[in-house]
């Protein structure tokens, strides 16, 4: 671990970049990533290589060094939820959701939750997220003071939700102005944090809060939105009923100023061609959540067509209502969906959108998502060979796409070596298969 920041930091084994496609990639069987000041200052070929005088030097051996993960949308106050048992999703949310977020009005509980969310997203190779917290402000106090501690590259936001849940849980249209704003005067920007203004939904938002939601979008400088939509057959059929006006879900959020540049929309399940063309040319961003899709039975999302549109995707993990943080697990999720529309998502596909394609739908591209020169320091390492049922299949798999597709289906975050983030080791896995 790398504890002088003037010292540089050199990291040895095999590495992976993708860059303006799943197929353009650099591939070094011996790498070598020179970290200095929390950023990449160079990578290549470890005999060519120039490595700083006195520089840390980690050899990671046959591991494999890939940019650090990108969860474009996971909920940390459900963490405790996680795994809760059947329904649908409405009633999930009003069964185990409303009432586990009720408790994040207690600061010292949201901040336990936040390290532990945080921890695990680490032990899974995630260095970037974008993150729901809840109504209340210390959530999002919580969850920024444990990522700056970490020195972490994340969006977050506090929900907006002023009508169709728990008293205890509703602000309103003004309070939810004021305090996005003073969260976003207090957070955004600052180091590495970057603020979402985070409608949770259309139906739990009244037409003054979604305005007020598109007046801050385009009031801040580079701050983002988050929010869902289309996930659910009945959740289409409510906001249909409440929103008369508009055309389609999306259009909801067209209406209201919503869609534009880092307006990231989770599942996109339901979606006309129209929709798709809307997301296009307004440079929002769809982010597929295979696993919570799954589990909850929401549906199953079309990949190629939002690829084929030239939309921007990134994979989100979705936790709670997705069953786990693993990239593994929702890499493997997102094969499985698209195996029902007769595409088979490739393993190539499926890291780019891990690592450089996440960071593109987050319009991150220029700072995280690659390992190159000028590139902010987060990278993770994964052990190729951490589980014996792996080692196995790995003596009969020698070309880097056979290799890559084993992780997918096989590997879990006993696979995940280390985590770097911001140049520092952030993760380090104690057992050694």
């Amino acid at each position: 671990m790398n504890t002088n920041v003037n010292r540089a930091l050199v990291l040895k084994g095999q590495v992976l970049t993708f860059n303006d496609n799943p197929h353009n990639y650099e591939y070094w069987e011996t790498g070598c990533v020179v970290i200095e000041g929390g950023f990449i200052i160079a990578v290549g070929d470890a005999r060519s290589v120039e490595v700083p005088y006195n520089a840390h030097v980690i050899d990671h051996g046959e591991d494999l060094i890939l940019p650090g993960f990108v969860d474009g949308h996971v909920h940390y106050p459900q963490m405790n939820i996680i795994a809760s048992f059947g329904t649908k999703l409405i009633d999930w949310l009003n069964t185990f959701t409303f009432p586990e977020e009720a408790k994040f009005s207690d600061k010292s509980y949201a901040l336990r939750i936040a390290k532990f969310f945080l921890s695990e997203s680490l032990k899974n190779g995630y260095t970037t997220s974008s993150v729901f917290c809840t109504t209340h402000p210390q959530s999002v106090d919580a969850f920024f003071s444990e990522a700056d501690k970490l020195g972490l590259r994340m969006i977050a936001g506090k929900v907006l939700m002023d009508r169709n849940a728990p008293e205890n849980l509703l602000d309103t249209a003004q309070s939810s102005y004021d305090q996005s704003k003073e969260l976003i005067d207090k957070w955004h920007n600052k180091n590495r944090a970057l603020y979402a203004i985070t409608p949770r939904f259309a139906p739990t938002s009244t037409p003054a809060q979604l305005e007020v939601a598109g007046t801050l979008y385009k009031e801040v400088d580079g701050v983002y939105v988050q929010s869902h939509v289309a996930e659910n057959v009945d959740e289409i059929s409510w906001v249909g009923e409440l929103f008369q006006q508009s055309t389609s879900y999306l259009d909801v959020y067209n209406k209201f100023g919503l869609l534009g540049p880092r307006t990231l929309y989770g599942h996109g399940i339901y979606f006309s061609d129209v929709d798709i063309e809307m997301l296009k040319d307004t440079d929002a961003s769809i982010i597929h959540c295979p696993t919570s899709n799954l589990f909850l039975g929401s549906g199953l999302f079309k990949y190629q067509k939002f690829k084929e549109a030239g939309v921007r995707v990134a994979l989100g993990t979705d936790v709670g209502g997705g069953p786990s943080l693993s990239p593994f697990a929702t890499m493997k999720a997102a094969y499985e969906v698209a195996q029902f529309h007769n595409y088979s998502l490739t393993p190539f596909e499926a890291f780019y959108l891990l690592t450089i394609g996440g960071a593109e739908a987050l319009h991150l591209g220029d700072k995280i998502g690659r390992i190159a020169p000028g590139y902010e320091a987060d990278l993770t390492v994964i052990n190729l060979n951490s589980t014996q049922i792996i080692r196995n299949r790995m003596t009969k798999s020698n070309e880097l796409d056979e290799v890559l597709f084993l992780q997918i289906i096989l590997a879990d975050d006993r696979a995940i070596r280390t985590t770097y983030a911001n140049g520092k080791q952030v993760y380090k896995n104690a057992e050694e298969a």
